[in-house]
């Protein structure tokens, strides 16, 4: 990773903590949100890896939290181990599969909806658990696969990343 990928990652996530707080947020569509914040965090740790995710998010939660005005820290550490776990995601499957964003996307949402949900219990505020797991997580996971390709392709051509290439089986 050269510190031109740094400086990339840094500024891409602070624009899209912007667009998410600006105009996505507000945005309710069957009771889901979309995360665009955390799709591209997916995107930028599958073509990146673990510990670029790791970093990548915390530095986007971080930036999340003063922007929202949320307490420091809560949305970092769910943000940092989604981008860790959705690395070592993207380092296990096969190249030739088509389909890890989609994946990827899906089970980062589970986990920063029931991340944030548990560190929220933990810190004593109440979290309506029927409501938060039966109307916002499935519309929200929705909403995250439908724009994880788009996404996906936009950050890989960020980094200069030809899809072709990275669709070819790795060669042991």
């Amino acid at each position: 990773m050269t510190v031109v990928d740094w400086v990339k990652t840094g500024v891409l996530m602070v624009v899209v903590v912007l667009l998410q707080i600006s105009f996505v947020s507000p945005i309710s569509i069957a009771g889901g949100h979309a995360d665009l914040v955390l799709v591209t965090l997916v995107s930028v740790a599958l073509l990146r890896g673990a510990m670029f995710g790791a970093i990548a998010g915390f530095w986007a939660g971080l930036v999340l939290d003063v922007g929202a005005l949320q307490p420091l820290g809560l949305t970092s550490l769910v943000l940092t181990l989604a981008g860790f776990w959705t690395g070592r995601f993207g380092e296990a499957t096969t190249r030739s599969s088509p389909h890890p964003p989609l994946i990827a996307a899906a089970l980062a949402t589970v986990w920063a909806v029931a991340g944030s949900a548990l560190l929220n219990f933990m810190l004593g505020q109440s979290v309506p658990g029927g409501e938060l797991f039966g109307r916002v997580l499935l519309p929200s996971i929705a909403l995250n696969v439908l724009i994880a390709y788009p996404v996906y392709r936009g950050v890989a051509r960020l980094y200069g990343i030809d899809q072709r290439e990275r669709r070819e089986p790795a060669v042991v």
